[in-house]
């Protein structure tokens, strides 16, 4: 993205490379200085022996060229430069006060974790506190994107092929690049995560290494949210794992979520305790079901597996998180995208008395009304039967009872292909959204 929005304008870039020392990184700073520099200096360019020396010379290099039009620098994986005790955010830090700030230049940098970036660049305490001009947390795609990124492509998949898709993939760029025209969704997920040389055969072994230091927490902590459909609170999660203190519990969960792979929300009515933690991450609920247990079962894995009730299990966990994503989507197919709301979840544990009571998402508004979703996923129009009807009108009293709204309550379904309308759903299901009104 960097390199096609400013092409030409970039005069110096490098990418760090990972688990690898000073020196080396030293020699690829070196190179890659020597090949923009180019023919205009007829001497080899001397290693230098720390990132102090290396910005020297490259403001050595700079200096003719700035003035006219903003030139660019851009440093990518910048969490694989600046590791411990390499002097690099000090020297950068140096590099753009002291000079780079004065001149007409804009230096971009990314990093693929971005935990570190906010706790190392955002949140730092010393040269760069409060230097950053603007911030890009560069998101998944949603749906809507995601088709329209395919389309580009020209891979014309309808609703429900997209929505496979997504459940498996998610809208991650890398990932959906490896989808190839003329194979449905479920040929395509058998290609890249389960036959020989699959991008994502392997990829959750390299990801979170890739992204943490000493990764073997977060993916412990990862692999125990695939096991709970609602979420887990910190104290949970804690209970879980035994090689972890609560301080360091509270690190790995922020680096996760500021990375992506897991979402936090509060229960209906709590604002400061009670804070659930959800995996969110699709690839790695999918890897964690499906694909770790598979990998070495080649191609048809996925065609097969497709069919059996833990696929079923799974799609209705992996649909409600999309939902969960796609909240403005829903806002707006509902026609109330400038009423502003609070989105969470309900969950009332079961008594002698009362059943338990969960309801998948609640949009509290702030025109007197509270929306109440059901969220199921099916491969046809969803027929409510009379039980089930009982069963959502026991949920909104017993809901009503343990809040004590005064709002209008109105149930809402959620359903790849909606609802068809009989007696049992007339009168209570106010409102039916499809797998057509998240793609907006």
């Amino acid at each position: 993205m960097v390199q096609t929005v400013y092409a030409n304008k970039i005069v110096f870039e490098i990418s760090g490379i990972q688990h690898t020392p000073l020196e080396r990184q030293l020699k690829n700073f070196t190179a890659q200085l020597t090949k923009f520099i180019g023919d205009s200096s007829p001497l080899p360019i001397q290693q230098p022996t720390d990132w102090f020396d290396a910005f020297l010379l490259l403001i050595k290099y700079l200096e003719p060229l700035v003035g006219g039009e903003k030139k660019v620098i851009f440093f990518d994986e910048l969490p694989w430069l600046a590791t411990r005790k390499s002097g690099f955010l000090d020297a950068f830090s140096y590099f753009w006060n002291s000079w780079a700030s004065r001149e007409n230049i804009v230096v971009v940098i990314c990093g693929s974790s971005g935990s570190w970036m906010i706790q190392k660049v955002v949140h730092h305490k010393g040269g760069l506190h409060n230097r950053i001009s603007r911030r890009i947390h560069l998101k998944a795609f949603s749906l809507g994107e995601t088709a329209e990124y395919l389309r580009s492509r020209l891979i014309q998949f309808g609703p429900y092929q997209l929505l496979h898709l997504y459940m498996a993939l998610g809208g991650v760029p890398h990932y959906l690049k490896e989808v190839k025209a003329g194979k449905s969704a479920i040929q395509n997920i058998d290609q890249i995560c389960f036959s020989d040389g699959g991008l994502l055969k392997d990829e959750f072994l390299q990801l979170y290494p890739a992204l943490f230091e000493q990764a073997e927490t977060h993916i412990e902590v990862v692999r125990t949210l695939a096991t709970n459909k609602y979420g887990l609170t910190r104290s949970q999660i804690l209970a879980h794992l035994n090689t972890i203190s609560g301080g360091g519990i509270s690190k790995v969960l922020e680096e996760l979520e500021q990375s992506g792979f897991i979402t936090s929300y509060f229960p209906f009515g709590k604002k400061k305790r009670g804070k659930l933690f959800r995996l969110t991450d699709e690839y790695s609920l999918f890897y964690l079901q499906f694909i770790e247990n598979k990998r070495r079962e080649g191609a048809g894995t996925w065609q097969h597996l497709s069919q059996t009730q833990r696929y079923k299990s799974w799609s209705g966990y992996a649909f409600e998180s999309i939902c969960l994503k796609h909240i403005p989507q829903i806002k707006q197919a509902l026609g109330i995208s400038g009423v502003f709301s609070l989105s969470s979840s309900f969950y009332k544990k079961g008594t002698q008395e009362e059943k338990e009571a969960q309801i998948d998402l609640l949009l509290d508004r702030n025109d007197h009304i509270i929306n109440l979703f059901e969220i199921k996923f099916y491969q046809e129009p969803f027929v409510l039967t009379k039980s089930y009807a009982e069963a959502l009108r026991e949920k909104m009293n017993i809901f009503r009872s343990a809040s004590k709204t005064r709002k209008y309550l109105s149930w809402t379904l959620i359903s790849p292909f909606g609802v068809q309308q009989n007696q049992h759903s007339l009168g209570l299901i106010e409102t039916s959204l499809t797998m057509e009104d998240l793609f907006h």
